[in-house]
């Protein structure tokens, strides 16, 4: 293994940097900037049974350190991914993919996951019960452990690889989420998710996004995500991947002392398509500086 490299579920990834789901489209459409094959892999955009338009406009809204977004999983739905936006995929990222699924029953997880589990570019499956940005699904199963581990158990039922849940901060004890994940056979935790809050218009008085609340992320949640990764970490035995405003290579180092195995970065995407490129370049200088000589040693190294 190179100084860069982790070990994710029994893969090697050349660099733990991941382009976290929503934020990196099907990974083609950024081909064309830079080559993606620098990236450890990346999270494909959050996928469901049927094509989503998402949540009506405005769905953006602005933040100190940060920015909310209610886009509501707008994406072609699974059959259109695996026909469509896979095949764009393959010509230009050699790697195991991260397949990101979302769902409004057990069933529809169940059915996602079992169609993408059969694709070969698919590396991993990660199961979303977090996305706080749309009614009736997503976090519902994200903020209780028993409907957490239903999720799970149905969706290893009928899956080979590894399964990746990505979990809420918006609980009170996500260490519970985690264990209960854990139990019901997950591999591997994604944490977290964006962090619910709104904005108000002062010219109209009325909220700024058309959904009222949106999904926080950016710098602002940087913070609370290391809290949340440091506490699961040390509550499970699988690894975690660490996600929640990351957007340099100090931050990366930050987030697996914490106990992350790999990283993700999402919002530094939207502000700047070269990010993850920027990160991965600077890595080596940071280690360097900070006497590091291989990435995967330094897990969980502030645990003590």
């Amino acid at each position: 293994m190179g100084r860069l490299s982790v070990s994710l579920c029994g893969i090697e990834l050349d660099n733990p940097v991941i382009p976290a789901s929503g934020t990196f489209g099907y990974g083609w459409e950024f081909a064309s900037l830079y080559d993606i094959n620098c990236l450890g892999s990346f999270s494909f955009k959050g996928t469901t049974r049927e094509p989503r338009f998402g949540n009506p406009t405005p769905r953006i809204a602005e933040a100190n350190a940060g920015m909310l977004n209610a886009v509501g999983l707008q994406n072609p739905g699974v059959d259109a991914v695996i026909a469509e936006e896979l095949p764009k995929l393959k010509p230009v990222f050699h790697k195991p993919v991260i397949a990101n699924v979302s769902g409004f029953s057990t069933e529809e997880y169940a059915e996602v996951c079992q169609k993408l589990d059969r694709e070969a570019q698919v590396g991993w499956l990660e199961v979303n019960i977090s996305c706080p940005n749309v009614h009736g699904g997503g976090m519902s199963f994200g903020t209780d452990p028993s409907a957490a581990a239903e999720v799970v158990r149905a969706v290893k039922a009928v899956t080979t690889k590894p399964v990746i849940v990505k979990l809420s901060p918006n609980v009170t004890d996500i260490a519970a989420i985690a264990k209960a994940c854990e139990q019901a056979g997950a591999d591997a935790l994604s944490l977290i998710n964006t962090v619910m809050a709104m904005r108000i218009d002062l010219n109209t008085r009325r909220p700024v996004l058309a959904n009222v609340t949106g999904g926080l992320s950016g710098p602002a949640v940087f913070p609370l995500a290391l809290r949340m990764v440091w506490q699961v970490s040390r509550s499970v035995q699988i690894p975690v991947i660490g996600l929640g405003g990351i957007s340099s290579a100090e931050d990366v180092i930050e987030m697996m002392l914490a106990g992350a195995t790999a990283v993700q970065v999402g919002a530094a995407n939207l502000t700047d398509p070269f990010a993850c490129k920027k990160i991965i370049d600077d890595l080596p200088k940071v280690m360097d500086r900070l006497g590091i000589e291989k990435l995967q040693d330094i897990t969980g190294g502030a645990h003590g």
